[in-house]
């Protein structure tokens, strides 16, 4: 007498394929390097003369200093990991797994709540909560 098969687990949308995992700590990396570089750049990418802080009939605009612009290499930088983040988003929001998940039945709330949880994934994000406070 033959043992019957088990009954195949059910699937779950939030059981991320490694590639996809990769792509995404891929993105999340390239999205903290480009906030990084931004962070160090001058306000406008051209030059600009800036403007003094202005009060009109109760509106506020805070003044913004001249700036010098960017520099060819900071500019070049720029492009580059926006391109490289634009390339990496988009194989996270293309990769099979969502035609997959909707194939399976899983669409709407139930479905973005699968794309959200990939973000928190293990090993989607460079750096856990826990490894900044390590660290600190």
């Amino acid at each position: 007498m033959s043992t019957p098969a088990p009954e195949p687990a059910p699937f779950d949308p939030h059981d991320f394929p490694a590639d996809l995992i990769a792509a995404q700590h891929q993105a999340a990396e390239l999205y903290a390097a480009l906030h990084a570089h931004q962070a160090a750049l001058p306000w406008s990418r051209e030059p600009h003369p800036g403007w003094p802080e202005e009060t009109e009939r109760g509106r506020e605009r805070p003044a913004r200093p001249a700036s010098p612009g960017w520099s060819n290499k900071q500019a070049a930088k720029f492009d580059r990991l926006m391109a490289e983040l634009r390339e990496a988003t988009a194989a996270v929001q293309t990769h099979p797994w969502w035609k997959r998940c909707k194939d399976e039945g899983i669409e709407g709330p139930a479905l973005v709540r699968a794309r959200q949880a990939l973000k928190h994934a293990e090993g989607a994000v460079p750096l856990a909560r826990e490894d900044v406070d390590a660290a600190a």
